[in-house]
């Protein structure tokens, strides 16, 4: 893949730290290995391999404008008003509406969930539904995982006599909204250093102040918080913020919370995902994540957050379906708009190789998979892309996926700033933007201007990081339950890499989704099953494909497949070179 690879623990202080959390700790070596090169100290591996929220969960109130926003919700319970939620049309937005309004409703109170419709409404309030929710009697409007920059909504919203509390974690502009409360650790002003949270754990860290709150009024019997961890867990993983420290305890927490399958909705999902093992951090990524944003992309935006605060077994299992179902079209819509995608940048690259950020476009495609095809871009040509939606209306609305190292969320604001821009946001691994045309040309200008460097610098540095070496007759089930102590895994947690020298590719073959299962066998004879996900048409799947009978060295990572019933340990192909 163009990447050197490199010895993740070559560090005298990290071999230093492994020395005694084997010697001191009694940690296995191999495990205490895998700590040590993530920079976790020797006497921060228990607390690490065991995370618990009563060690890592802040005060609320560290947050800017959360007593305002508890005391507000306080007030809306004590007095039984009826409060809108309005949420994001992704898994985050879906779960935070789902985990606020599921508490509020537990409370008593009256609560109507919006989500936006993607294509008519776009991210975030906007005038009409604003005023729908005040028309229909709601007294108080709850965004979350949104609002931070909805200025003219949310003023006509406090015209109407709603108060608003935005519960946000995305970039914040200098001016904010005139509202009630805005609690969001993005904010300039806020040095809560919380600002890696996704909204869920923004909201359930609100909910955490508002029974607080009820309890110092006198309220009893409050909702158990402990058992909406699912919703964070599920959230945090899907929107790919860093897997650290609180983070982390949530994930932790909420995969014990959701193995217990007491949510219906999510219950359900399981069934229609045909997840038959205790679910782990990638399930959420990769199964569930994907099926409640399908109903965003090209669905009824609102079905996800219906089936996480679904009670009735039957219409969580209509809805888990009609999400499924959905999602399978989202594959075959996606995979036409990838190969067009492609297609077009590989021209643009041929006569400019050197382009530091990639911008495409398509009346064909669907606004709802833009951010996938930005995805796949970035993957296969290593560089920050943008694809766009050609809308008929001669706007183009888009989304885009960037690399480690370079912040395509800040500078997009700065095209917004710079009135190239209609609207336009996000985080530094993703943003959206909202073309005034169908021209491309100077927002592509812009970026490539502004992050060439970064780009380059980034690039420079990539590189695979191995954290062992292990053979096919070596890589056992308890090496993988081993690894697994080490989890959960995702962005800022990455999982273990091993390099598996010498060995020989003895089958290979297409299966699935564009994926190149293999078979390698070292030359001991002990073999191994392999998968290689969606490399069939780039670089890494054409050489296993052409490589039968060849000896690679092969890096990746290791996980027990329990497809068809079965328990094989099988390794997860990220790089194949030449002995």
């Amino acid at each position: 893949m163009g990447r050197p690879w490199r010895d993740r623990g070559n560090d005298e202080v990290v071999q230093a730290y492994a020395t005694t959390m084997v010697q001191a700790h009694g940690q296995p070596e191999f495990l205490a290995r895998v700590l040590a090169s993530r920079g976790i100290r020797p006497n921060e591996a228990e607390g690490y391999l065991q995370p618990r929220l009563r060690d890592l969960m802040p005060d609320p109130s560290c947050l800017v404008d959360m007593e305002a926003a508890a005391e507000r919700l306080a007030r809306a319970v004590e007095g039984g008003e009826r409060v809108a939620v309005f949420g994001d049309y992704d898994v985050d937005g879906a779960a935070s509406a789902a985990l606020i309004a599921g508490h509020l409703r537990a409370l008593g109170l009256d609560v109507q969930i919006h989500i936006p419709d993607r294509i008519t409404e776009g991210y975030g309030p906007n005038v009409a539904a604003v005023t729908a929710l005040a028309e229909g009697g709601a007294r108080l409007l709850v965004c979350v995982d949104c609002g931070t920059s909805g200025h003219e909504p949310l003023a006509v919203a406090e015209r109407l006599g709603l108060d608003v509390v935005i519960l946000d974690h995305h970039g914040a502009p200098e001016i904010l909204p005139p509202v009630h409360a805005l609690v969001n650790p993005n904010r300039l002003d806020d040095i809560s250093g919380l600002g890696h949270l996704c909204a869920a754990g923004i909201v359930f860290l609100t909910l955490v102040a508002l029974n607080r709150r009820l309890r110092r009024g006198g309220a009893a019997d409050l909702p158990d918080l402990a058992e909406a961890l699912d919703l964070v867990a599920l959230a945090t993983v899907a929107d790919v913020v860093p897997l650290t420290g609180l983070n982390r305890a949530f994930v932790t927490q909420g995969l014990k919370v959701m193995r217990g399958r007491g949510r219906i909705g999510l219950a359900a999902l399981f069934d229609a995902a045909s997840l038959n093992e205790p679910p782990e951090s990638w399930h959420l990524g990769y199964l569930l994540g994907p099926r409640i944003n399908a109903g965003g992309r090209i669905g009824h935006a609102g079905l996800g957050a219906a089936l996480l605060t679904s009670i009735d077994p039957a219409e969580a299992t209509r809805i888990a379906a009609e999400l499924d179902l959905l999602n399978r079209d989202r594959q075959s819509i996606e995979a036409q708009a990838v190969l067009e995608a492609e297609a077009e940048i590989d021209r643009v690259l041929t006569i400019d190789p050197d382009r530091s950020v990639l911008v495409t476009a398509s009346a064909d495609w669907h606004p709802g998979v833009v951010g996938l095809v930005a995805a796949r871009l970035k993957e296969r040509f290593d560089r920050p892309a943008f694809a766009f939606a050609l809308r008929p209306d001669g706007t183009a609305t888009g989304s885009g996926r960037s690399i480690a190292g370079v912040d395509l969320g800040y500078t997009v604001r700065e095209a917004v700033a710079a009135g190239l821009l209609a609207k336009g946001g996000g985080h530094a691994m993703a943003a959206g933007a909202t073309l005034p045309s169908h021209d491309t040309t100077h927002f592509a200008n812009f970026l490539a201007a502004d992050l060439a460097t970064a780009v380059m610098e980034a690039r420079a540095m990539e590189a695979l990081l191995v954290d062992g070496t292990v053979s096919a007759g070596g890589a056992t089930a308890d090496v993988v339950r081993l690894v697994q102590r080490a989890g959960p895994f995702g962005a800022g947690a990455p999982e273990p890499v091993f390099a598996m020298p010498h060995h020989r590719l003895v089958d290979v073959g297409v299966v699935g989704n564009g994926h190149v299962r293999a078979r390698f066998r070292s030359r001991d004879g002990q073999a191994i099953g392999a998968i290689a996900f969606r490399s069939a048409r780039g670089p890494l799947g054409q050489a296993l494909l052409k490589g039968i009978g060849m000896e690679f060295h092969v890096a990746g990572t290791l996980a027990i497949d329990t497809w068809r019933g079965g328990k094989r340990v099988q390794l997860r192909i990220n790089d194949l070179a030449i002995p």
